[in-house]
């Protein structure tokens, strides 16, 4: 099998290197249902193919991903309901993926990594940043909760305080203060990090693939036990605030460029 794309989302396989791409980069790699359906379906192939040692996982122009889009276009766009939110649902998909891919995965942060965005990075097993990188969960922001294993990923990364002042505060994360809280395996200097990238991925490849298959396996379940459970509080939460009017408020908000307000509805 070939692996293919779509317009917003490059796949290519070369060498043994699978790199998937987040392509709306006028959006800062919004994401949308389709992308993420198409990263998940391409994982799950991944997962059993000999020809792929090693997941890259980037973002095209100057951002890694801004996570679910949230402009008018998107809402519009969206089909959610009481019961199901279907891009939250891929984007749990490609997380538990990524976590479950007997591969190591290496995500490549250019630049901002936004809401379910700060997700798929931490879920990788390397997570090499630019000097230009920062991590927000801006989800309060707009009346909503951290979602796609956020409440675990980012609490096994960097603790309880500093996870809840992350989610909580919604305070922007530099690089320099990602590398220092253990959010990020390494920061480069901006016009480094395709090379340094390129030799991490190097050592992955001619590493020996069953016993870096094991490791991943057993760091992930020493440190990942509460993920399917976090997922799970994570939606049924979101789920009931994607229907309230303080998100309504908190997106026209954004979209408007004003502080929301917020009346707890």
């Amino acid at each position: 099998m070939n692996y293919t794309g779509i317009p917003d989302l490059t796949v290519a396989l070369d060498g043994g290197v699978l790199s998937v791409t987040f392509n709306r980069p006028d959006s800062l790699n919004s994401l949308t249902e389709a992308m993420l359906k198409t990263v998940a379906d391409t994982l799950d192939h991944a997962a059993n193919d000999p020809r792929v040692r090693v997941v890259r996982l980037s973002g095209a122009g100057r951002g890694f991903s801004s996570g679910a889009g949230i402009s008018a276009e998107d809402q519009a766009a969206a089909t959610i309901s009481p019961t199901v939110d279907p891009l939250l649902a891929e984007a749990n998909r490609v997380i538990r993926s990524i976590a479950d891919l007997p591969k190591p995965v290496v995500a490549v942060v250019g630049g901002p990594a936004a809401g379910v965005g700060v997700s798929l990075a931490l879920a990788c097993d390397v997570v090499l940043a630019s000097e230009k990188a920062f991590f927000l969960l801006a989800f309060t922001k707009i009346g909503l909760m951290p979602d796609g294993g956020a409440s675990a990923l980012v609490a096994a990364a960097v603790g309880r305080i500093r996870a809840m002042r992350m989610a909580l505060l919604a305070e922007r994360i530099t690089a320099a203060e990602a590398l220092e809280y253990g959010l990020v395996s390494a920061v480069y200097p901006h016009d480094d990090l395709e090379s340094a990238v390129a030799e991490v991925i190097h050592t992955l490849m001619s590493g020996p693939a069953i016993a870096l298959r094991k490791t991943k396996q057993a760091i992930n379940a020493a440190t990942l036990t509460e993920l399917d459970a976090a997922i799970d509080r994570e939606t049924a939460g979101q789920l009931i605030l994607l229907q309230s009017r303080d998100f309504r408020e908190g997106t026209r908000a954004f979209q408007e460029r004003r502080a929301a307000d917020f009346t707890d509805a």
